[in-house]
């Protein structure tokens, strides 16, 4: 946890954020850093890699970080992503708002003059979106991004350079084993082919084909988004300024600078836009195409090769965590992969050589489960002399109703989805029947619908019609494992015709990294699944947040012109001092808002090794800028840098391999609404801040004297 002097005569809540937020700034870009965190009176420790779970694990027993840490756990449940980008912003924007304080800034304009801007910005950042096209057209090909086996991760311009180009200063390489991490082998130094991931064999993936036709990149979608009023209007302070003007268009204070061209390809290969979207995690990307290009094939199946549309369907993909096996046994299965007892080997060996009937309990299978409603009997009693006697009486005379009811029915599997009575489990395998407890509800949906089942609650509610049938059970391995409880299990696969069922086996060595693994996996099948559903993406890399903030220096700069012309008699549909000062303090406002973004791009510099210091990455960052700004148009520049093949100091001697580096990229909506969220915490932290503790005359006061008034 950072440490940091709190000011008890500043605005708490705003130290508060910037110092919980300070302890995720490892977990942006793509070489993360991961954190333990230790009990302070048990000592048990646990590994983190993201914001989400580090939030998770800090004890915040303060309203601010009970606040960031809902903020946090809402966009990891909605979108299972961005959480980092949400975390490192409250704490840029926290610092940025207090240096709007120290300038005398009143609350209400700080509130108004954010907001304003970040909805500006997002409005900007449209011209960056590219189109997604058909990227399942090509998913039979075996080639990606063919000729080119390593890259390196760079920002601004935004591409991924390959380490043996020269263009990485040598100051930056290590040479030390930490160093390997930062150099990524491309997919373990060969293409893209998704066969070799997915058991049994499916489809590789997809060749490069970018569109040539050039793609309108802006849309109406985000329009009203884009205009969304602040959630933050019950405060006083809010609710005694409307805003004077809306502006908009070429000669607003706050519209979009410039027009972008529209950039000349869009995304059409299913590989590029995986490549693109991992954010360096290769290896769990990979098996999110995996999943997704099998559920394709099935689709395809099931529409008998008729082309129709997809829905990347993240409910009917699971993870089966194996702790203890090498990590190239991690692969993509159709169908439910889960652990049993090696006890059922002998088991197994005959039941895989017949398909099964199956039977799924949606409660607990043991003696006393009663569903949810049930009310007992009252005032019923019973006396005997041993009870002891009685309980394993009822339990054998149950174990053996149940059995009679398997055989009755012949059925050789059952699935529960809660616990399972280790007396009947035996007793079942003695019998030659399996019996599978803890499967999650969409595993059953699953089963119902491809082998005919009915789910049930009670095995006397069993009959002909709630059985299902052509269920095959095989082993996934032979290798048994070792969880840590000292009981050998293994890995058996569960499939039936026509099932829409995948399940991604995680496995690795080490059992502390194995939640950091499957996390991964579930961030970056969430990033797919937005992409596919949206059909659009944003150029990456930095480049949204770039654009952000040479977006916002602009709009300063014209805010203050027309200060200018406010001091000297303009503006005369304004009479009061307030809108004055929205006009006068304006330029402040959004250079602070400016300035996280300064501070999100030069974290993320830092963080990829780009740079060996803060103070390089921040000098880097701000060449950018001054190019940007100097073009005139910052959108324009950004994408002139990802297009452009000749030239310039970051194309010097590549551009030979130029076309094929893979672009980055990033989506839409979830990045969106983790700038909101931020933004939106630190202005409710404000607003808490300046009405409980500092109180009404602190922050209004200094805006009256600043323009001659006094309200009485």
């Amino acid at each position: 946890m950072a440490h940091k002097v709190m000011n008890q005569r500043r605005h708490v809540g705003l130290q508060q954020l910037s110092s919980f937020a300070h302890t995720g700034r490892t977990f942006l870009g793509p070489v993360k850093s991961s954190k333990f965190i230790v009990d302070g009176e048990s000592h048990e420790s646990v590994l983190v890699s993201s914001a989400a779970r580090l939030l998770e694990s800090l004890d915040l027993p303060s309203a601010t970080g009970q606040l960031l840490s809902e903020a946090v756990r809402a966009q990891h449940s909605s979108y299972g992503t961005g959480t980092s980008t949400l975390l490192f912003l409250v704490g840029a924007w926290s610092s940025a708002v207090e240096e709007c304080l120290h300038l005398g800034v009143p609350t209400s304009l700080i509130v108004s003059g954010m907001s304003e801007g970040l909805s500006s910005c997002i409005e900007a950042v449209v011209s960056l979106q590219l189109p997604l096209h058909d990227v399942f057209d090509h998913v039979d090909n075996t080639e990606a991004f063919s000729g080119l086996e390593s890259f390196r991760v760079s920002l601004c311009p935004f591409l991924q350079v390959p380490s043996d180009t020269g263009l990485i200063p040598k100051a930056c390489r290590h040479k030390d084993g930490a160093s390997q991490s930062l150099t990524v082998s491309r997919l373990h130094g060969r293409p893209v082919k998704s066969a070799e991931l997915v058991s049994p064999q499916a489809p590789g993936a997809a060749d490069q084909s970018p569109s040539p036709a050039p793609v309108a990149l802006r849309s109406g979608l985000l329009a009203d988004s884009c205009r969304r009023e602040s959630v933050l209007t019950l405060s006083r302070h809010c609710r005694r300024l409307a805003l004077d003007q809306r502006t908009g268009g070429a000669g607003g204070v706050l519209g979009p600078h410039g027009t972008a061209a529209p950039h000349p390809h869009a995304c059409s290969d299913l590989a590029e836009l995986a490549v693109g979207l991992s954010h360096g995690d290769h290896s769990s990307m990979r098996l999110a195409e995996g999943a997704a290009r099998l559920q394709h094939r099935a689709a395809s199946a099931r529409q008998g090769g008729l082309a129709g549309p997809f829905t990347f369907d993240l409910s009917r993909v699971f993870t089966c965590c194996l702790p203890g096996l090498p990590e190239t046994f991690s692969c993509v299965c159709p169908g439910y992969v889960t652990v049993v007892s090696v006890s059922s080997a002998t088991l197994l060996e005959d039941l895989q050589k017949q398909p099964l009937r199956v039977v799924l309990i949606e409660g607990d299978l043991t003696e006393n489960y009663r569903h949810l409603g049930f009310n007992r009997s009252a005032n019923v009693k019973t006396v005997l002399e041993s009870t002891k006697q009685l309980q394993r009486d009822s339990s054998e005379l149950w174990t053996d109703h149940v059995l009679q009811v398997l055989i009755k029915f012949d059925v050789h599997l059952v699935l529960v989805q809660g616990r399972v009575s280790e007396h009947l489990a035996e007793a079942c395998v003695r019998g030659k029947r399996l019996v599978i407890g803890s499967v999650t509800g969409g595993v059953m949906q699953a089963f119902a619908e491809a082998s005919g089942a009915v789910q049930v609650a009670y095995v006397t509610q069993v009959n002909e019609d709630s059985v299902g049938s052509g269920v095959s059970v095989t082993a996934w391995r032979s290798v048994p494992l070792d969880v840590g409880d000292g009981i050998n299990r293994m890995a058996i696969m569960l499939r039936t015709e026509g099932i829409n069922l995948v399940t991604v086996v995680l496995s690795g060595p080490v059992t502390a990294q194995m939640q950091t693994r499957e996390d991964g996996f579930w961030t970056c099948a969430c990033r797919l699944y937005y992409a596919l559903k949206e059909q659009k993406v944003f150029l990456g890399g930095g480049a949204v947040e770039f654009l952000c903030l040479s977006h916002l220096q602009i709009l300063a700069e014209q805010s203050l012109n027309k200060g200018d012309q406010v001091c000297s008699g303009g503006l005369h549909n304004t009479s009061s001092w307030l809108a004055s000062s929205l006009a006068l303090y304006r330029p402040t406002v959004l250079k602070c808002l400016a300035s996280g973004w300064h501070r999100y791009l030069s974290a993320l510099v830092c963080n990829t090794a780009s740079c060996s210091s803060e103070l390089e990455a921040q000098t880097f960052v701000q060449c950018h800028l001054q190019h940007a700004t100097d073009s005139g148009s910052p959108s324009s520049y950004i994408l002139n840098e990802y297009s452009k093949l000749s030239g310039g100091v970051f194309n010097s001697g590549i551009s030979h391999k130029l076309e094929q580096i893979p672009r980055v990229y990033d989506i839409v909506t979830p990045k969106i609404e983790a700038w909101r969220r931020a933004l939106d915490l630190v202005l409710l932290v404000l607003q808490t801040d300046s009405e409980i503790i500092t109180g009404l005359e602190h922050t209004q006061i200094k805006s009256q004297e600043s323009e001659g008034f006094l309200f009485l």
